[in-house]
């Protein structure tokens, strides 16, 4: 399985991992060996990080949380408890390792520290007022992202799948209406 970044924040893209949550959800990371992957894929992150069963699934907990904790801001309604209580135990880990050279900023350490930062990067985007949340206007997808569009008019999560999805079957459903 391919993994998309296009949430505009890496906490958004690593809660992407799951797709369609309300009709049939599809997980992305069902071992460790996938979250590594998708560690390596994300941009900014370290390229080799191990993940055991326990941080693995310190990574879904996290997942989950800024997922729900997301909603709520998307639905405007009061933080779940317990989903703040994850994100912030996480956020307190000791943070990734940056350096700066010739090639730009660099991240190293190991998954508890990537874990940490995703869980900080939740927390930026999810406590800044002006941050615009959306979920994503295909019925089928439940990814959220954040909208830094001109004008706030980005309707889809990423326009290569699910963007040209609707359109496309917008423009079938004109095409079977028209005489």
């Amino acid at each position: 399985m391919t993994f998309a970044f296009v949430s505009g924040d890496p906490a958004l893209d690593l809660t992407g991992t799951v797709r369609s949550r309300r009709d049939n959800p599809l997980d992305a990371l069902t071992a460790p060996g996938d979250l590594e992957r998708w560690v390596a894929a994300c941009d900014g992150l370290p390229d080799h990080v191990t993940a055991d069963a326990a941080t693995f699934e310190s990574a879904r907990a996290l997942r989950e949380a800024t997922y729900r904790l997301a909603l709520d801001r998307v639905l405007d309604r009061p933080f779940d408890p317990d989903s703040l209580g994850v994100v912030n135990a996480t956020a307190a880990g000791t943070p990734p390792t940056l350096t700066l050279g010739d090639a730009g900023l660099r991240m190293t350490g190991d998954l508890p520290a990537v874990l940490s930062h995703l869980a900080r990067s939740a927390m930026a985007v999810l406590a800044d007022p002006h941050a615009r949340l959306k979920e994503c206007g295909r019925p089928s997808c439940t990814r959220i992202y954040l909208d830094r569009s001109r004008g706030a008019r980005r309707t889809w999560c990423g326009m290569d799948e699910c963007g040209n999805r609707v359109k496309a079957a917008a423009y079938r459903a004109r095409r079977r209406a028209a005489p």
